[in-house]
């Protein structure tokens, strides 16, 4: 059996397209069909359906998916032993847009400079949905805000920094009272459906603050532009930079205590690719030591397995 048509036929399940599914693997969506036709014709029986835009797994693709994932992992295990003691093969890593911009090219550009066997794909996307990916095998390790709720046993989480909540205004605030803004300007809200929002939407009850909404997005580095456009003020956790350039505001700390915003790797402790996550987590905390976030502390804490 060609190991090519079983990696469309996977991409295929997690992209939901042939066309996305032929972008990520370079090929054209004719050849990733021609693939998909032979593997049904050599397991003989059909493996995927459209339903609307999307394609999705047969009752016959759905059993045969996971047995194809742990093939497709052993042979990327094959071609890391050939290698004898050097770290080779893909890792899949989850990541925010934050993540992605500021910490993961230069923890890549270090990965790939040691290990320069290793390939990785890289898919976007927000915690709580990263969360399931991992445990279900579609990820290898995720950059991650801490879940709210326990973890299940078979996942680890390992703490890189922290980000204290504040209230982003405009620079000439800088010396404002932030509850009276709170109070008195329109604000700018962190998206409630995220757990970074749901931290700043605590706060607010806590405080017993009923502020003048106007916006509500899920995206820091556009409230950071809005709040210099003078649009209103919002409350964020103090991400790692990079932030936009050329902004003008000030991000206040706040009165009442509040629990930060802590980023950090979940990984599956059954992975297939364990070696290569396990040098991925100590490139990473060894970075987030050596460079703490601002207003919170190392990350030399908060690590182990749930």
């Amino acid at each position: 059996m060609n190991t090519d048509f079983l990696q469309s036929f996977v991409a295929v399940l997690d992209h939901g397209s042939m066309a996305e599914a032929a972008r990520r693997l370079q090929l054209t969506p004719a050849a990733v069909g021609q693939q998909l036709r032979a593997l049904e014709r050599e397991l003989g029986t059909p493996l995927l359906v459209r339903a609307g835009r999307t394609v999705v797994p047969t009752e016959a693709g759905a059993r045969i998916a996971p047995h194809a994932r742990d093939l497709l992992a052993q042979v990327t295990g094959l071609r890391a032993a050939a290698h004898d003691d050097l770290l080779a093969g893909e890792m899949r890593l989850g990541a925010g847009t934050n993540a992605l911009q500021g910490m993961v090219p230069d923890l890549l550009a270090a990965m790939v400079q040691r290990y320069p066997g290793i390939t990785v794909f890289v898919q976007p996307g927000f915690s709580m949905d990263m969360y399931p990916a991992v445990l279900r095998g579609e990820l290898d390790v995720a950059i991650v805000m801490q879940s709210p709720v326990p973890l299940p046993k078979t996942l680890c989480w390992q703490l890189l920094h922290e980000e204290p909540l504040g209230l982003l205004v405009p620079e000439r605030w800088a010396g404002a009272d932030p509850h009276a803004l709170l109070r008195s300007e329109p604000l700018i809200r962190y998206d409630r459906s995220q757990w970074g929002g749901q931290l700043a939407d605590g706060y607010l009850r806590r405080a017993g603050i009923v502020p003048r909404e106007r916006f509500e997005i899920n995206a820091l580095g556009a409230i950071a532009v809005m709040v210099d456009r003078g649009l209103g003020v919002s409350l964020v956790p103090r991400w790692v930079r990079p932030w936009p350039e050329g902004l003008r505001v000030a991000h206040l700390p706040l009165p009442l205590p509040c629990e930060p915003r802590r980023m950090g790797l979940v990984w599956s402790r059954a992975a297939q690719r364990l070696r290569l996550v396990e040098a991925f987590r100590d490139e990473a905390v060894a970075r987030a030591r050596a460079t703490p976030a601002a207003g919170g502390p190392s990350a030399s804490a908060g690590s182990g397995c749930a």
